[in-house]
Order: C-alpha cells, then structure tokens, then sequence
C-alpha cells in the first residue's frame, strides 16, 4: 500500500510523523512516498498550514499531529 506523506524542511511535526512512518513501515507492507510541498505550488496552496499530511487511497487520514495509534488501525483497515 502507498502511504503519500506531505513534508516540508524545518518541519518538527513532520519529523516526527516520519518516525512514525517508519516504525508503521516495518509492522507493515507499506510504502511511503514523500512530498517537499515547497517542490509544488499547489501542495503548497493545499497543504502549507496542515502539514504534516498522510493520504492513503487519496484521503487525508492524518494531519498536523500524527497519532501512531489511530495511523495503524487506519493502516489496518486498508490492508483488509
């Protein structure tokens, strides 16, 4: 499954949320396809006051402060 998460540098959130990412990465066959919004005017227009954002199957299932939690049962339900 493809996991698109919107970043950007000197994102502390997004930091976290890629740890995240990656300890839900190794529970998991995931894929995580990461977008600079500032590389795309309209990510940035989009996303810029929610990031981080994780989409899957182009929903929005997470923003600004990623639960691991919640990210894994959504992850879960997908894979199903």
């Amino acid at each position: 499954m493809d996991i698109i998460f919107y970043t950007r540098d000197q994102c502390s959130l997004c930091v976290e949320a890629k740890l995240i990412l990656h300890i839900l990465q190794t529970e998991h066959p995931i894929n995580i396809i990461e977008r600079d919004i500032d590389t795309n005017d309209e990510w940035t227009e989009q996303y810029g006051l929610m990031i981080p954002v994780i989409e899957i199957d182009g929903e929005i299932v997470q923003s600004g402060i990623i639960d691991l939690f919640a990210l894994e049962e959504k992850i879960k339900s997908k894979l199903l």
